[in-house]
């Protein structure tokens, strides 16, 4: 009698068990019925130079203010250009760092400026010196990447006279091509170790002089052959071939920067398809952050939501 009780309960069990996994296959298929796809979205994030745009002086755009307005209008994070700080000073350094923390946002880029095409070692000397600083600002920052620049030959003197020449200029007299992009390659080796031992990718970016194409900026990516020296990738600093050159780009990308132009762009404006360039960069597998860079004329207040908008809707895929 007691072994057919026993039966009878573990039959009554085993019915339940199977009628709740019947129902929750049930549901798991009516999910995936009205869901058939995973949302995947690339984070955004906003640089503070288009807040001021070296419009006037930085102090009327402070970094503190562009933390808080970057946080109202919604975005993942915030990058910083080092030329509109206030200070380098450590306190000012974690005190701008707790800020974006409370504020809910990543410091997920560090905009640096530096030019490594002089002939004189002792000015390249003075470059490293000044580019190895910077990596410990962003290190102190809790900055993952640093936009790195090539450096121009600087025989066009007017930079609005370089922009309606497209970027180029003529080379130093006297001196070659390669040899531009000796100084530079050697320059940038010799600050790797310290990207290493501080955990700061550079990011060199596609921004006139030697680097103005992808065939120049992967030239010297190349041959330095280095995990902590990888691509930032400009929307807007190509002119020819764009499309094709941001692919070339995208498979060694750690930042994308995405140029909007509302209200007619301070040098030129550029139409671009984002959601083009949203495929390239999927395609590639890229999965990091894109900087909104507005180089417009509009106010920035009203230009900006709008530029997050438009990214965030182009970078957003599903399945």
């Amino acid at each position: 009698m007691n072994k057919r009780r026993d039966f009878i309960k573990k039959s009554a069990l085993l019915a339940g068990g199977a009628g709740l996994l019947s129902a929750c296959q049930n549901q798991v298929q009516e999910k995936k019925e009205a869901d058939p796809g995973k949302t995947i979205r690339n984070r955004i994030g906003v640089s503070t130079y288009s807040f001021w745009q070296f419009n006037g002086p930085k102090e009327n755009a402070p970094i503190e203010m562009c933390i808080e307005k970057a946080a109202e209008m919604g975005f993942d994070g915030i990058e910083f250009l080092l030329v509109q700080m206030q200070s380098e000073d450590n306190a000012y350094l974690q005190k701008l760092k707790r800020q974006a923390f409370h504020a809910g946002l990543d410091i997920m880029g560090f905009s640096t400026h530096q030019g490594f095409v002089y002939p004189e070692k002792e000015k390249r000397d003075e470059e490293i010196k000044k580019t190895i600083h910077q990596i410990e600002l962003a290190y102190k920052l809790g900055i993952p990447t640093m936009r790195l620049n090539t450096g121009r030959w600087r025989t066009t003197k007017s930079f609005d006279d370089l922009m309606a020449n497209k970027g180029v200029e003529p080379i130093l007299e006297g001196y070659t091509e390669d040899e531009g992009f000796d100084w530079v390659i050697d320059s940038i080796q010799q600050c790797i170790p310290k990207a290493r031992e501080c955990g700061v990718v550079l990011g060199l970016e596609n921004h006139w002089g030697l680097g103005r194409t992808a065939d120049g900026v992967l030239r010297i990516v190349d041959a330095i052959n280095s995990p902590w020296l990888q691509v930032t990738a400009d929307t807007g600093n190509f002119f020819e071939k764009r499309y094709e050159q941001l692919e070339q780009l995208a498979p060694k990308t750690f930042l994308i920067q995405a140029k909007t132009y509302y209200g007619g762009g301070k040098w030129y404006t550029l139409e671009t398809d984002y959601h083009k360039v949203a495929s390239i960069f999927r395609k590639a597998n890229y999965r990091g952050y894109v900087s909104v860079e507005f180089e417009g004329n509009e106010d920035p207040l009203t230009a900006i939501p709008k530029s997050l908008e438009v990214i965030r809707e182009a970078f957003t895929f599903e399945g």
